[in-house]
Formats: C-alpha cells, sequence, structure tokens
C-alpha cells in the first residue's frame, strides 16, 4: 500500500487550478487539496516558479488505478507526478 503524498507540479496556476478541482470531483474521499506556487531552486525569477497540487494519501493508500489516474491528469496538462 502506498500511503505517501503525491505532488503533481505543473508550470502554470491555471493547469494546477483545474486539476485540483478534476481530483476534488473524481475522488471526493481526498480531503482537501493544496495548490501552492513553488520556486525551482536556485532561482529568483518569478516566472521561473512552478505550481504544485499536493494531495494526501487516501486512508486507506494509493491504489494503482488511482496513481495512473494523477499521472494522466499530470500529463494532459503538461506537468508530472513526485511522491514527496
Amino acid at each position: 500500500m502506498n500511503d505517501t503524498r503525491q505532488l503533481l507540479v505543473f508550470p502554470d496556476r491555471d493547469a494546477a487550478e483545474e486539476v485540483a478541482e478534476e481530483l476534488s470531483a473524481r475522488w471526493p474521499d481526498l480531503g482537501e487539496i493544496e495548490v501552492a506556487r513553488d520556486a525551482l531552486a536556485g532561482e529568483d525569477d518569478a516566472e521561473d516558479a512552478q505550481w504544485v497540487v499536493a494531495v494526501e494519501a487516501p486512508e486507506d493508500g494509493w491504489t494503482p488505478g488511482q496513481l495512473r489516474g494523477l499521472d494522466e491528469l499530470a500529463t494532459d496538462q503538461d506537468g508530472w507526478r513526485e511522491e514527496g
């Protein structure tokens, strides 16, 4: 069982917010989904900031299907998934 927090990383805020809404609709048991701005390490320019959707694991942990769904949502918006 995978109970690690998942981070979906996107190049812009609109994509991150759209994915957060989709996650809430698809898996309402995930609870609060956090959208935050994350500056790239060593970058001072605000243009280089990424947007992160942080999703805590469901009570029973992530299923392989849910992790695939997260991957699909991320790649559909030019993003990716990381464990965090």
